[in-house]
């Protein structure tokens, strides 16, 4: 049997293996029997979204009644503003980057985390690579310039006890890499741990990788899939058979990642399928909850709350009124039943 064969029959057993195991109802597919479902990723096809095209490869998504197309924004702010202005029934995006735009008054809800844990990371190469937050101290660091990532240099700075004005913030956009290899920053803060973290140790460079939640910044979801309030109240099936086929897509790349990575390289050939595979692989844990009673996409409302206080506190955020509703564990696998 061929791997395009096989992998749908992977994916209905472990579809039905699912709803045994969490007790889920059965959704009924669209009136049509597919339903479609744009869904918008959060930058181009990467590690980060390989569980969304092996669900995709392998009829995950069409067994559960759905048509899903995926498209690439043309720049990271992008999925929140297509989505809340109709041009698409799902995206993918940060936790802060959502909890901002609730602020300003986007009815947007996370119905899942596709991405458990904190991607972004100081990254630091060479002889004075830097090993602890301590190390800091009369160091360049290089951001993209977003407000969140120079708040959460501060808070890492200031639980070292360095003196702020000690430590350099320099915006140098999404070149991230580039100015850490040509010397013009010591450090960078938010390039990802499971992407340019790989890259940079299968290049040889020897990364030293400080992330954000073991160095005092309170722990987050670094993606979230996000649908619009009213679909929340209307679309409930179509959202449920969604999350299901995601966490079987998911399930089926943690038993098959080559399976997982030739899907992903043939969404976009301009990959690197070994590189790709280090990178999946080293993304994998954190696709999955640390809690193992808890299901595919969970999203933890404390922590949810830890953080969104931790924006206020920093000037981010004026209040929590439009976090307290950001997220909603309903449509999950077991849940909502």
């Amino acid at each position: 049997m061929t791997l395009r064969r096989a992998l749908p029959a992977i994916l209905a057993v472990l579809l039905a293996t699912t709803l045994a195991a969490c007790g889920e109802r059965e959704e009924p597919a669209g009136a049509t029997g597919s339903e479609r479902v744009e869904l918008v990723l959060d930058y181009f096809p990467n590690a980060d979204h390989a569980g969304i095209y092996m669900a995709k490869a392998g009829g995950g998504f069409e067994q559960a009644g759905l048509d899903v197309r995926l498209r690439t924004p043309s720049d990271p702010s992008a999925p929140l503003k297509l989505l809340s202005a109709g041009r698409a029934d799902l995206a993918i995006s940060y936790e802060p980057e959502l909890l901002l735009a609730r602020a300003k008054g986007a009815k947007l809800v996370a119905i899942g985390a596709l991405v458990q844990k904190p991607l972004t990371s100081i990254i630091s190469i060479g002889d004075k690579a830097i090993a602890e937050p301590g190390q800091l101290a009369n160091k360049k660091v290089g951001t993209a310039g977003i407000p969140y990532q120079d708040a959460y240099l501060k808070t890492i700075v200031d639980r070292a006890g360095l003196d702020p004005a000690s430590v350099r913030s320099i915006n140098v956009g999404f070149n991230l890499v580039p100015a850490l290899l040509t010397k013009r920053v010591d450090a960078t803060l938010g390039a990802f741990w499971n992407i340019e973290g790989v890259e940079l140790r299968r290049r040889g460079r020897n990364p030293r990788i400080l992330r954000m939640d073991q160095i005092g910044v309170p722990t987050y979801n670094e993606l979230v899939i996000v649908a619009r309030e009213q679909d929340v109240r209307r679309r409930g099936p179509l959202l449920r058979r969604f999350m299901r086929s995601l966490a079987v897509g998911h399930r089926a790349l943690r038993e098959d990642i080559e399976a997982g990575v030739a899907a992903l390289v043939k969404a976009n050939p301009d990959l690197d399928a070994k590189l790709q595979r280090e990178q999946v692989m080293a993304t994998l844990p954190v696709f999955f909850p640390q809690q193992r009673d808890k299901p595919f996409g969970y999203q933890d409302p404390v922590a949810w709350k830890r953080y969104t206080q931790w924006m206020i506190d920093n000037d981010l955020l004026a209040s929590p009124a439009g976090a307290n509703r950001a997220l909603t564990n309903e449509f999950l696998p077991g849940e909502g039943i």
